[in-house]
């Protein structure tokens, strides 16, 4: 396989800088490749390089994880590699102080931003899914509800309150029966805060805007009669104050949709939307999206925060994927492997599509579009790592339908090079 390695002969100048986020294992590796061969040669840029390898993050106490949230804040634009979140095995593996919390929560914490993940479609790779054609952005609320719930076991009969007590005199405090227990069973409390969904409901119609695409809520307001009905309130209060012109002018809209009716109809539908969803929801379905597409290496993941002056947003790209072990101690052994980056690099292309939409810099964007169209002018070509070619050809793929992953992104440089000089 033939290689163009010749740099363009002027870069492209980034105005501002962007925040790396180094990461651990095989997507650290690809990582580095990634800026070796397709950023760096093309960009005049200034990165502020994170190191929150699991090794880094026990050394500071994770508090390198705090201060690269500070700087996404401070720069506008993050761009993540893949970390390790530990358990047990991963505390004794790295003879971790403690088992520290997952990088991506935290900083989704810090910025109290909103998760969109939308699969990278790709003609020649099959779709589980058929019908689906255009994109389909599912947003994760990913704070509360039953992730941050407190659940609880109980022996025998009982009752099952839960009260609610006001700060100060002003309010007599509020007492609900859940449940009353004749024998063992579950409870199970959960909440959520206006400040966080206002914030994820003013992040879903700026990525609705962006991308113009019609924006859905997903929730059960008919079963969860207070609950679920607070967001959608929400999410209708805003759009009807401060979005509907917008949307009108850019012919698109927002609706509330039941969320079985909605899941109900993507399966059928072309695609073409935003789909909102609470956190548990948004978890499943952006699953049930990304293997419908095809591969959970195909899916690119964008979160977007409120900045600190009205109208201003944050966001911080990554790869929707975890960090490869399997691979990586192949890698360690010396052994090629033919591990998927293309959600690796499609982390630096959104990320750069962010930075070149802030700074106002078409040849920047033009840039990132071409390093995607390159990535997926490889794979239609035949030129793809061992997942997709067993996607394509099933589990007993030939060797020679795949390549390895140094050599994929060899094909990508080649042909980036070529659309650099056509545009």
């Amino acid at each position: 396989m033939s290689v163009d390695t010749s740099a363009p002969a002027q870069k492209i100048v980034v105005k501002n800088p962007v925040v790396d986020l180094d990461g651990d294992e095989m997507t650290r590796i690809i990582w580095q490749r990634i800026k070796d061969k397709l950023i760096l040669p093309y960009l005049d840029i200034d990165i502020k390089y994170y190191d929150l390898g699991m090794e880094n993050r026990d050394k500071t106490d994770d508090k390198v994880t705090l201060e690269a949230a500070e700087a996404i804040k401070k720069y506008k634009v993050g761009i993540k590699c893949a970390t390790i979140t530990p358990d047990a095995a991963r505390v004794k593996e790295f003879g971790l102080k403690q088992k520290w919390k997952s990088p991506n929560g935290t900083i989704r914490n810090a910025l109290n931003g909103t998760v969109f993940r939308e699969p990278i479609f790709i003609d020649n790779v099959p779709r589980l899914i058929p019908a689906w054609k255009k994109p389909i952005i599912i947003a994760r609320h990913a704070f509360g509800d039953q992730y941050k719930s407190t659940d609880f076991e109980v022996d025998g009969p009982g009752r099952y309150e839960v009260t609610f007590t006001p700060e100060g005199a002003s309010a007599p405090s509020m007492r609900k029966t859940v449940f009353d227990f004749a024998g063992p069973g579950v409870g199970l409390g959960m909440f959520n805060t206006r400040e966080s969904i206002t914030a994820f409901a003013h992040a879903c119609f700026k990525m609705a805007l962006d991308r113009k695409l019609p924006l859905y809520l997903g929730t059960k307001s008919t079963v969860i009669s207070t609950y679920d009905a607070y967001w959608d309130k929400i999410f209708m209060q805003l759009y009807e104050s401060e979005y509907r012109t917008e949307f009108e002018r850019a012919g698109i809209w927002y609706e509330h949709r039941l969320v079985d009716d909605m899941v109900a109809q993507l399966v059928k539908m072309e695609g073409g939307l935003v789909l909102a969803l609470g956190n548990m929801l948004g978890d499943i379905i952006s699953d049930l999206v990304a293997q419908g597409c095809g591969s959970l290496a195909l899916m690119s993941s964008v979160l977007v925060a409120k900045g600190s002056r009205p109208g201003e947003f944050v966001y911080e790209s990554e790869a929707a994927h975890g960090t490869v072990t399997r691979h990586f101690r192949q890698h360690q052994q010396g052994k090629p492997t033919s591990t998927n980056p293309i959600a690796s690099i499609y982390a630096w292309t959104r990320g750069l599509i962010h930075r070149a939409q802030l700074d106002g810099t078409p040849e920047l964007e033009k840039f990132a579009q071409n390093l995607e169209a390159a990535c997926i002018q490889a794979v239609i070509s035949g030129v793809m790592t061992k997942d997709l070619a067993i996607s394509i050809h099933g589990s007993n793929a030939p060797a020679d339908s795949y390549v390895t992953t140094d050599e994929y992104i060899a094909e990508v440089s080649r042909r980036l090079a070529k659309l650099q000089t056509v545009n």
